[in-house]
């Protein structure tokens, strides 16, 4: 090599020494060995750092095989997990990892005396690390060498940094290269150039220089291509050339091993090489006479923004352009084939950008902390590392846990940096001890760091996969990887060739494969040697090993949108490899152990993963927000929903967490408004039911007075909360306050601290809480909700009462409301009528003073009072109760035996039927066993109860069941009954059905002439046919006898009377019956004909007929088809005295008709006021309605007999100040049955 006395004497003379040449000029084979002439390596190592592992060795093997006999024992090397030195050694070559991994033991460099950073032109970042670490110890250790080597890319900038070393230029080319430029030609569009691509303009220029037959000019050619594709395509189109005596051969990084010794074999053939930017500086390939280069090249590239490394086909530098010129003239002139212009080389930057300023600086960064070598960015680097990228270093720290929010390193940030591997392993290897999968994640760490074993030899790539598909994994990649591992250490245990075997036959590289056992040993050795760190003997589970993966790629995981699409951190669409196993089969959630941008983002080496381990591993990354904090009952707590986010992606969505940890004051007035202030608090708290009890009466006074201004708003009850409670947002706080205090007396309301003004007493006794019916007292409930459906006065009705309730009983509101109803059934009378009422509200007050003390039917009494106090007659039907708001109708809700709500409405006839359905329960099923009876022949029970308790309703009220005598077949029987109205009913035909039988001889005789005779049945016709007459006679004449009435009760002792009071006079009592109705058939008949006679003597006289007309119709009431089921006996015995009145009043009709109209005025307000009791009343036939309409039909028959038959006589003084009198009985009456 020229200049070596130069060299030596300036290694001897300078500390610092800058040695730039081109490629092969000699200088990582030479100047170690002048590091020896010139006396080093006495005190220390020399040592020699190599970007590349295999230079490293190569670069060994060569200077121990040059300097003879004693190079293997001065010469050696060391790279990562593999040590090749002894105690002899005085040369070792090392990558430039290898240094800053001792640099943590040995920070000075005490083991070396001298130190060559070889291939310095290539800026990686180790090599710019060193440099810097050199820097700043230099001072320290001013006996120690630093020598650094450089192809011809700026070895000022070397010179610079280590202040103005010399620099010394070494030559390598012994023939000048000849730079032919063939760019598009111009006038050629972009068009043109798609179709003509760089491959066809490769190839073109081969073509041209395989066309020189002058033999001097031959030799091998280098064609550099950016991708691999791009050289498979290009190895094809030249083979298909077939160049006589001519191999064409790819080169490109992951060749298989025996593909690549070919380049460097020797052959009689000449060689046309196809390669990436491998060959510009890494390898020196023999006999290369021509270049061919595209200027392009795909180059590393690590984005800060989206944090993955891309590969993008690129321009290269003039640097990188020259060093691929420089690779032809070494056997003779050569020829350069740029494939762009001049003025495009000429604009393209000086070198490619050093490493540091485009790489992830975790690693670095890491080191640096651990080393304690200060802040990177006051670091002595050559080019410092942009802001941005050490920001993205740090990130990358964060992410793994290594550093925390002050960039300070973290006790996992010291056991990670412990470890020589890339961060993200390192994390990995940490996780995986703590999950216990260990022995799996130091397999995965090894093949990770190095190249994927796995090739796909060209056009053999089908193959490849056919054969490598029986380790995929359709869930994970690195299971693939696995299930690669342990075939292979099957394979290799049983002997090193069929290991061998075992590689060739699934496209395995054997080099890389033996590369992995390695490191996969050597990081074993390393954790032995830590002792922290024992690999486990069992296999574990998919779990363990991907949650410690993950812990290394948290912010490379992704979630499916679509088939193998999935949005990754950061808002980016990544892809699934195609090559991975998970291809269509991925996930809803991935990791990926790389994001590549190529034609895409593509995520390779994946995995599917659980988003539970992403919170369980990366909560220190997940951000986290709340959403819908509200009160939670059940858990007695603020809840709030967590939606967790991992660099954007939604890990968790809706998470149920306690709010109070979050966001305690909020938490607290969210506790105070809903668990205190509306009462929403689970458990029993006396302070609450107080407060409860309290604010619902003044609810209910304000319901009932229908207005809102009486009770505080809620901001007044939570004021009285917040001002009592401290720090307490949930209930368990709150049972510990309680108890602390001794009790809740602080947290019970007055009514001071609710009422906004005092209510008037005398307003809210016009509004009862209770409703008396019967002797039961029916709670009201008051609701002021306009236009709700619960609006107004509720009834609450237990279900067993709702048969003894009358809907008039509910027709007089409370009387608090009664002005406003009348005020409403006013304004709804017709106009003809409503127009005497004006002014509306007096009249109103007037009629409410006079309806507030009747108790009749509250429609009736309105009517009474109009005509009484403002003399106005109002029909009842007038009164239009439908009309009515609905707040001024009573509402009505039934609830069952255990207080639920069966049903409710303003109707209650609509009701009825739920008592038929829901009365019978476990009460009623027990009153059943104890009062029911059946097969009774004869009265042996003793007195039947008219009712009996069987215990309490849901209100607490008294049950009630009715007992009957009920007619079941030929026999009676004891049943229960819901209400009293049924039982009675029922106890009819029971009663009935023992008088039968008590007298069934006797009856079998007498009832043969229980029959209307032959003579009378003419008279009969208006009751229907003969057997229908026969039937009514004979039901009447069984009524009678034994005093069946529809008010008759089951009592003993008037049975007994009543057989007794028969005995032997049963035929004669029979008889008087019979002759009665036949008197009565008689007395009609001929009051018929005499009508009828009447009518013809009329002629047209308009006004007698007229009168006849009135007549034959109260002719017809008087004995109407069915009188013997509607009379009683006592009317029935009058009927024929009120027919032969009719007769009498007919014939002074004939004679003077005015007259008769003139007398019917007076008696006509009566029978209008019979017909009126009729309608009103609820039950005709209870026994004071009864006797009392009877009792009123007789004054009315007999009044007319004073006034139209008064030679008759009268059977009792009658007038119509006595039938007013009657009229005001009616009261009474209503009263009573109220």
């Amino acid at each position: 090599m020229e200049k070596r006395e130069v060299i030596v004497q300036r290694i001897r003379e300078n500390q610092v020494l800058v040695v730039t040449g081109e490629t092969g000029s000699g200088k990582s084979t030479q100047i170690p060995k002048f590091c020896l002439e010139a006396g080093r390596g006495r005190l220390g190592l020399i040592g020699c750092t190599q970007p590349r592992r295999i230079a490293a060795i190569t670069l060994s093997e060569r200077v121990a095989e040059e300097l003879g006999e004693e190079g293997r024992k001065l010469v050696g090397y060391k790279i990562r997990f593999q040590d090749r030195t002894a105690k002899t050694t005085r040369i070792k070559f090392m990558t430039d990892g290898i240094l800053l991994a001792e640099a943590q033991k040995d920070r000075l460099f005490r083991a070396y005396d001298t130190l060559i950073v070889d291939e310095a032109h290539e800026r990686t970042l180790n090599i710019d690390f060193l440099l810097g670490l050199l820097k700043k110890i230099l001072p320290r250790r001013p006996d120690l060498k630093v020598i650094i080597t450089s192809a011809t890319i700026d070895p000022e900038s070397f010179s610079k940094a280590f202040g103005g070393a010399p620099i010394v230029e070494v030559s390598g080319r012994a023939y000048p290269v000849e730079v032919w430029y063939r760019p598009v030609e111009e006038g050629e569009s972009d068009e043109d150039e798609e179709e003509s691509s760089i491959v066809d303009r490769a190839v073109a220029c081969v073509d041209e220089l395989k066309s020189w037959k002058d033999g001097d000019r031959r030799g091998d050619i280098l064609v550099f291509m950016p991708t691999e594709s791009d050289i498979r395509e290009t190895v094809q189109r030249l083979e298909e050339k077939r160049y006589f005596n001519t191999i064409v051969l790819p080169l490109f990084g992951r060749m298989a091993s025996v593909d690549q010794r070919r380049i460097f074999q020797t052959s009689t053939e000449e060689k046309i090489v196809v390669a990436t930017n491998v060959a510009e500086t890494s390898i020196t390939i023999p006999r290369i006479r021509y270049v061919v280069d595209t200027g392009l090249a795909r180059i590393s590239q690590y984005n800060v923004g989206s944090r993955t490394r891309n590969l993008p086909v690129t321009a290269v530098s003039q640097a990188s352009a020259d060093q691929r010129k420089g690779r032809c003239g070494r056997v003779g002139a050569g020829i350069c084939i740029r494939l762009y212009s001049r003025d495009d080389y000429l604009n393209r930057p000086m070198y490619t950008a050093p490493e540091i300023q485009r790489s992830n600086l975790a690693e670095v960064i890491l080191r640096m902390l651990y080393l304690r070598l200060g802040s990177i960015q006051e670091f002595p680097f050559l080019d410092p590392p942009s802001p941005a990228a050490v920001k993205d270093g740090f990130a990358v720290l964060k992410e793994l846990g290594a550093v925390d929010e002050h960039r300070k390193l973290t006790p996992l940030g010291r056991l990670m940096a412990r470890l020589p591997l890339d961060p993200r392993l390192a994390r990995m290897i940490v996780e995986a001890s703590r999950e216990g999968a260990l022995q799996e994640l130091t397999v995965l760490a090894a093949v990770l760091s190095i190249q994927d074993p796995r090739e796909r030899p060209f056009e053999q790539e089908a193959q490849a996969d056919q054969v490598q598909s029986v380790f995929r994994d359709p869930r994970s990649d690195f299971v693939s990887l696995l299930k690669i591992w342990k075939a292979a250490r099957e394979s290799e245990a049983a002997s090193r060739t069929r290991f061998r075997r075992f590689c060739r036959d699934h496209y395995l590289s054997y080099r890389r494969m033996r590369e992995w056992k390695d490191i996969h040993e050597e990081i074993g050795s390393i954790l032995e040697e830590l002792g922290d760190y024992k690999p486990n003997t069992e296999p574990v589970g998919y779990e363990a090993i991907h949650r410690a993966i993950l812990s290394g790629y948290l912010s490379q995981v992704a979630v499916r949108r679509e088939k193998n699409m999935y949005l990754a951190a950061r808002n980016r669409q990544v892809m699934l490899f195609p090559g991975s196993g998970l291809f269509n089969r991925g996930g809803a959630w991935i990791m990926a152990a790389e994001l590549v941008r190529t034609s895409r983002l593509f995520a390779r080496t994946a995995a599917n993963i659980e988003p539970g381990w992403i919170e369980e591993i990366g909560g220190h990354l997940c951000r986290y927000s709340y959403s819908e904090p509200h009160w939670e009952k059940r858990a007695g707590q603020v809840t709030a929903f967590e939606k967790v986010t991992l660099y954007g992606l939604p890990v968790v969505e809706r998470r149920k967490v306690n709010y109070s940890r979050i966001h305690p004051k909020e938490a607290r007035e969210i506790f105070i408004r809903s668990a205190l202030v509306e009462g929403d608090l689970s458990g029993k708290y006396g302070f609450l039911d107080h407060n409860r009890e309290l604010i619902r009466r003044i609810e209910e006074l304000e319901s009932k007075a229908r207005r809102r201004d009486l009770l505080v708003d809620e901001e007044a009850f939570y004021r009285f909360y917040d001002s009592r409670l401290p720090d307490i947002s949930d209930s368990r706080s709150l049972d510990r306050f309680l108890k602390d205090q001794g009790g809740d007396s602080c947290l019970r309301m007055t009514e001071a601290d609710l009422l906004r003004a005092a209510p008037d007493l005398e307003t809210l006794r016009q509004f009862p809480d209770t409703l008396e019916v019967g002797d039961q007292e029916i709670p009201l409930r008051y609701a002021f909700k306009p236009g709700d459906e619960e609006d107004g006065v509720t009834v609450t009705v237990p279900v067993h009462l709702i048969p003894e309730l009358r809907p008039d009983l509910f027709e007089r509101p409370v009387p608090g409301m009664l002005r406003e109803k009348i005020v409403h059934l006013l304004k709804s009378l017709p106009k003809s009528i409503r127009r005497q009422f004006v002014p509306v509200a007096d009249a109103a007050q007037r009629l409410a003073e006079c309806v507030a003390f009747r108790k009749g039917s509250f429609y009736v009494e309105l009517s009474r009072c109009a005509q009484e106090v403002l003399g106005v007659r109002v029909p009842v039907e007038q009164w239009e109760s439908k009309a009515l708001p609905e707040h001024l109708r009573m509402r009505f809700e039934v609830i069952g035996p255990e207080g639920t709500v069966l049903g409710a409405g303003r109707d209650l006839e609509s009701l009825a039927s739920l008592a038929v359905e829901r009365h019978e329960d476990r009460l009623w099923t027990a009153a059943r066993v104890k009062w029911e009876r059946e097969g009774i022949a004869s009265w042996d029970f003793g007195d039947l109860p008219a009712k009996v308790e069987i215990g309490k309703d849901a209100l607490g009220l008294t049950r009630y069941a009715y007992p009957a005598l009920t007619a079941e077949g030929d026999r009676a029987a004891i049943r229960l009954f819901p209400d009293e109205e049924s039982a009675r009913r029922a106890s009819l035909g029971g009663l009935r059905l023992l008088f039968l039988l008590t007298f069934a001889a006797d009856l079998k005789y007498l009832k043969k002439s229980w029959v209307i005779p032959e003579q009378a049945a003419s008279g009969a016709f208006f009751m229907g046919s003969r057997q229908e007459a026969d039937r009514q006679l004979h039901d009447y004449m069984i009524r009678e006898l034994f005093g069946l009435h529809p008010c008759t009760r089951v009592d003993y002792r008037r049975f007994r009377e009543t057989v007794q009071g028969l005995d032997g006079r049963l035929g004669t009592s029979a008889a008087e019956i019979l002759e009665e109705v036949l008197e009565v058939l008689r007395e009609r008949e001929e009051t018929r004909r005499s009508l009828e006679r009447f009518r013809k003597m009329a002629g047209g006289n308009r006004a007698v007929l007229d009168r006849l007309d009135l007549l034959f119709e109260e002719f017809q009431s008087l004995v109407p088809a069915g009188f013997l089921a509607e009379y009683s006996r006592n009317h029935i015995r009058r009927i024929p005295r009120y027919l032969r009145a009719l007769r009498i009043r007919a014939e002074r009709v004939y004679v003077a008709p005015e007259k008769d109209r003139v007398k019917e005025e007076q008696v006509k307000p009566y029978i209008t006021s019979f017909n009126d009791l009729l309608q009103s009343v609820p039950d005709p036939h209870e026994e004071k309605t009864m006797v009392f309409l009877d009792e009123f039909r007789s004054m009315i028959e007999e009044f007319k007999i004073s006034l139209f038959a008064p030679e008759m006589k009268t059977l009792f003084r009658v007038s119509t100040k006595r039938l007013d009198e009657k009229l005001q009985q009616r009261q009474t009456l209503e009263e009573t049955r109220e």
